[in-house]
């Protein structure tokens, strides 16, 4: 057995096949400590051990020369000894530590499981990959994710857009609770973090949105909506959600096959915050946009390749807006719209579509209750479970008594076709 020094490590070829291990003979290195050398030329020094516990021989590397002089390596395998000698089965520990989930598989893995099959889940995957995953590092074991990493990333989102901090910050807690469960980590790092201790803009008593649509407002949007340069049918369905009151991505995903009558019937599997289907009683304002979507929709389909899917405002063959088009849209011509710069909500969004039909069903006269049912919010507690009445009548009457209130405001815009409405409430 040959004492290994820089000059003979070296010199000392390849083998010709597999490989072999020249044990050191100097009186300061450990027993068991060598240099493997491979076919492919490589040289790593190496301790072996017997780990008396699993009763088995172990070969520890410790590391490639000449990125480490012998020197280091028999300082360090000395250490290693002692540790060996001492019980611990160092590598074992390696091979564990490899073991170790790591973030990007666990967040997959969540994701598929629990996230992927809700309405917005899509969204909910990629904010968590965006603002979590890649920052941090989806190689990142999770057993090494610390409280103050999660609360940098999410204080940095903060500064710029605190509501997406908070959701962040909520979808992350679900995660890492997911993960506890599955007893992938011990103890949830991020469990007791509020949205207040990362950012104050954070509070959830800031985002309780309250814009809407005053009446000048109104009258610009319903004059030019139709004529700034969006899409005819993404104005059309704009239009929609300010007449029915619905979610602009219900309104904008509204199919044919949803339609009977004078009644739309949204299913459950499109309600994004609810199980249960909605039934929507359709105005002859409704039914006027409606149609003007249906012939907008046959004439596009002149031009384009195969048959309509049946979508209301299908913009492109096949396929609904998307919401985030709908936003899009909305920013991009928020002067021609006459869209004001709220001082503390800022310009409206398709959403204050919805809260404006929302208060101005208040104003017209109509009851809480019947309201909220109106725009699709379900009863809570006791009157859920033994009131089965479905208020149709009464959420038309509703919608009808909005309608008139709107047209009132809007009488004077010419914008689209001006139906009279002469029904009681």
């Amino acid at each position: 057995m040959p004492t290994l020094s820089e000059k003979l490590i070296k010199s000392l070829p390849a083998p010709a096949s597999g490989s072999r291990i020249i044990f050191d003979d100097h009186r300061d290195a450990p027993k068991g400590f060598g240099l493997k050398l491979t076919k492919a030329g490589g040289k790593s020094f190496i301790l072996r051990y017997f780990h008396k516990s699993s009763g088995k021989d172990r070969q520890l590397t410790i590391g490639k020369w000449p990125t480490w002089s012998l020197a280091a390596a028999r300082d360090k395998a000395e250490d290693f000894k002692r540790e060996t000698d001492g019980g611990k089965d160092i590598l074992e520990e390696r091979r564990a530590e490899r073991r170790r989930p790591k973030l990007g598989p666990a967040m997959d893995e969540y994701c598929t499981q629990l996230i992927d099959p809700l309405a917005s889940g899509a969204q909910v995957r990629s904010m968590l990959e965006r603002y979590l995953v890649k920052p941090v590092g989806p190689k990142t074991k999770l057993t090494e994710i610390r409280r103050s990493d999660v609360r940098a990333e999410v204080q940095k989102l903060a500064k710029k857009h605190p509501r997406q901090a908070a959701l962040l910050l909520s979808y992350s807690k679900s995660f890492f609770a997911w993960a506890e469960d599955a007893e992938i980590i011990k103890v949830n790092p991020i469990a007791s973090l509020k949205p207040a201790k990362v950012d104050k803009a954070m509070n959830n008593a800031n985002f309780v949105r309250g814009r809407v649509l005053d009446d000048e407002e109104l009258f610009a949007f319903w004059a030019e909506v139709e004529t700034v340069g969006l899409h005819r049918l993404t104005a059309l369905a704009l239009k929609m959600i300010l007449v029915t009151g619905q979610r602009p991505g219900e309104v904008a995903g509204m199919h044919e096959s949803e339609i009977n009558g004078k009644v739309w019937t949204i299913p459950a599997a499109r309600r994004g915050k609810t199980k249960t289907a909605h039934v929507v009683p359709l105005t002859p304002l409704a039914l006027d946009l409606i149609e003007q979507a249906r012939a907008e929709v046959a004439r596009l389909s002149k031009r384009r390749r195969g048959k309509p899917a049946g979508y209301i405002f299908e913009t492109r063959p096949g396929s609904s807006p998307a919401v985030n088009s709908l936003d899009r849209g909305v920013k991009r011509f928020a002067g021609k719209l006459g869209n004001k710069d709220s001082k503390e909500w800022g310009h409206w969004t398709p959403h204050d579509l919805r809260r404006t039909c929302r208060t101005g069903l208040s104003a017209a006269g109509v009851g809480q209750d019947i309201a909220e049912l109106t725009i699709g919010h379900t009863r809570k507690g006791i009157a859920a479970v033994y009131d089965l009445h479905t208020f149709d009548k009464e959420k038309r009457r509703a919608l009808e008594a909005w309608e008139r209130r709107l047209l009132k405001i809007t009488a004077r815009s010419g914008g689209g076709n001006v139906i009279t409405a002469t029904f009681g409430i």
